[in-house]
């Protein structure tokens, strides 16, 4: 882990590479944003977000999409909780599709395409998938299966026919990509490299990511997140009074 101290206000206060499928969870508060950076093409970032301080509310995947109309994520649009409000916002992003539906790999889907290679025999170069990354980190926290939702996938992109077949679109984003997402809550942010679970790649290769936090300014009125769609503008109301409530 490096941690980066640093009064510019405009550095990074706290920096990661993850490699070999990494895992990872932290509390973002409110006003700092979250930079992931892809620093090999194809890479997949699992992520799952919980209120804080209140983990029973989280992440909530139809929410987002339906009041949005919406079928993938992008800037400048929000990820919203099971309560009405913004957890994170999109605020930078160099790809332009991040993926909303097609969930995590598990142990039995990973073996099928990659094969075995458990821990006992390859130690930390084990094959990892998602679902079992996303617990061992839920676990740190008091949480567990019941607590696991609908993830996003950033950096992937998939696409529907008209039959509703999907199909992984590769080559979506490229070395140096990056996404940002901007906290509106103190938000329990849960996350792992492994590879999308549609990836055709039949090779074990999960991407490295470079994880870093910054400061962020307060949303104003004409910030381009809140006035993407008019439930944004209701959502960060809802936001805004809950924080006013619980700010001493």
């Amino acid at each position: 882990m490096e941690l980066v101290i640093n009064n510019n206000p405009a550095a990074a206060i706290y920096a990661k590479t993850l490699t070999h499928s990494g895992l990872w969870s932290g509390v973002i508060s409110r006003g700092k944003t979250l930079r992931l950076t892809a620093l090999e093409a194809g890479a997949n970032v699992g992520l799952l977000l919980y209120n804080a301080d209140v983990p029973s509310e989280r992440y909530n995947l139809p929410d987002t999409l339906k009041g949005q109309h919406i079928f993938y994520l992008r800037h400048p649009y929000c990820l919203h909780s099971d309560m009405g409000r913004v957890l994170a916002s999109i605020t930078a992003d160099t790809v332009g599709w991040h993926d909303t539906v097609c969930g995590a790999s598990d142990g039995k889907s990973v073996a099928a395409k990659y094969g075995e290679r458990n821990y006992q025999t390859a130690r930390n170069d084990y094959f990892r998938n998602a679902r079992d990354s996303f617990l061992i980190e839920l676990t740190k926290w008091g949480l567990g299966q019941r607590d696991l939702v609908p993830n996003l996938n950033l950096f992937s992109k998939v696409v529907a026919d008209d039959a509703g077949r999907l199909s992984f679109v590769s080559g979506n984003s490229k070395a140096g990509d990056i996404v940002e997402l901007r906290f509106e809550m103190d938000t329990l942010v849960v996350l792992n490299t492994c590879q999308h679970p549609l990836d055709p790649d039949t090779s074990y290769h999960p991407r490295e990511v470079r994880l870093e936090v910054f400061r962020a300014e307060v949303p104003v009125a004409d910030d381009a997140c809140r006035r993407s769609r008019p439930e944004n503008e209701r959502a960060f109301l809802n936001t805004e009074n809950y924080v006013a409530l619980r700010t001493p």
